[in-house]
């Protein structure tokens, strides 16, 4: 009877280890970046009335956005947030405090002024812990009128729709007339008195928290945010010991990608209601981690009346 019972209890154990390895997500790439989640991180901004408290909810376990630890010492890593402002852009530095001398750029939200009450935004995650520069943007679903159609019933087509970030709360707050530039104030141990690190989530656990987020913001292979970029480059910041463990693991996965074709389709909507539908077509090498490189691009640009 007792070799039955060790027999059953072993048979038990077998097929929960089983289910756990099926479970385990095929996307994870062993690098920084699977643990922070970029569209996480944008709807964190939308939600924020100002970059402080964006930072504030970056660091906040209960958002369950931040499980970096980046100097592997076992306890997440203050995130600070520092916005770069030049003109009507801002670069947005979203920066891990790895030790007293090395701080590493996570990801930095780049912010442009188009018009009186327009705005875009991208996030841009950073190649020394994402193995390569990552871009999200919010988007839209939109129905626009299926131009082959011609007939008394015109259908219309879902579209992804280019968000204006005007109306965003942290957004409307940065362009104030009155804003004063917000850079943290936190370094190496000298952290605000209401943050207590915790332990990081396993892999799986996290990626099932952020999965949701990515139903409203999508993985992007054009840089749509120009001048802030610009404004940024000259602000970046890298950990050596962060950037050596990422080109390792990059290094032993070989350099050769799968070249592939991607189409992205864009569509604005003017205040006289006419659209602009931009197709880009873009030859991209998949790299090992699954993000797309860029190589050659074509791009086709259609006008249309509202919808009437």
């Amino acid at each position: 009877m007792n070799k039955l019972k060790l027999m059953g209890a072993a048979l038990i154990m077998l097929l929960a280890t089983s289910t756990y390895a099926q479970s385990e997500p095929a996307d994870s790439t062993g690098l920084p970046g699977d643990n922070f989640n970029l569209e996480s991180a944008i709807e964190l901004f939308k939600q924020a009335s100002s970059p402080e408290e964006f930072e504030k909810l970056l660091n906040s376990e209960n958002s369950n956005i931040n499980n970096l630890d980046l100097n592997e010492d076992g306890e997440i890593d203050y995130i600070r947030v520092i916005d770069n402002m030049q003109g009507d852009v801002h670069a947005i530095i979203l920066q891990a405090i790895v030790s007293a001398s090395e701080s590493q750029d996570i990801a930095v939200i780049e912010i442009e002024k188009q018009g009186a009450e327009t705005a875009i935004l991208q996030i841009i995650g950073n190649e020394d812990v994402y193995g390569e520069q990552v871009i999200a943007e919010p988007f839209e679903e939109d129905a626009v009128k299926n131009g082959k159609d011609k007939g008394p019933s015109p259908r219309f087509a879902p579209v992804r729709v280019v968000v204006n970030v005007w109306l965003w709360p942290s957004v409307r707050y940065m362009y104030r007339p009155a804003y004063v530039v917000y850079v943290s104030p936190y370094r190496w141990r000298a952290y605000p008195t209401w943050w207590r690190p915790w332990r990081p989530y396993p892999y799986r656990r996290y990626h099932a928290i952020a999965r949701p987020y990515r139903a409203h913001y999508h993985v992007v292979p054009t840089h749509r945010v120009v001048r802030a970029h610009a404004v940024y480059t000259p602000h970046r910041t890298t950990s050596r010991t962060v950037h050596t463990r990422t080109t390792t693991v990059m290094a032993k996965r070989g350099k050769h990608g799968t070249t592939v074709a991607k189409k992205t389709t864009t569509t604005t909507r003017g205040k006289n209601g006419n659209v602009k539908q931009q197709t880009t077509t873009k030859a991209v090498r998949k790299g090992n981690n699954g993000n797309v490189r860029g190589a050659k691009k074509t791009t086709t640009t259609k006008r249309r009346g509202g919808r009437g």
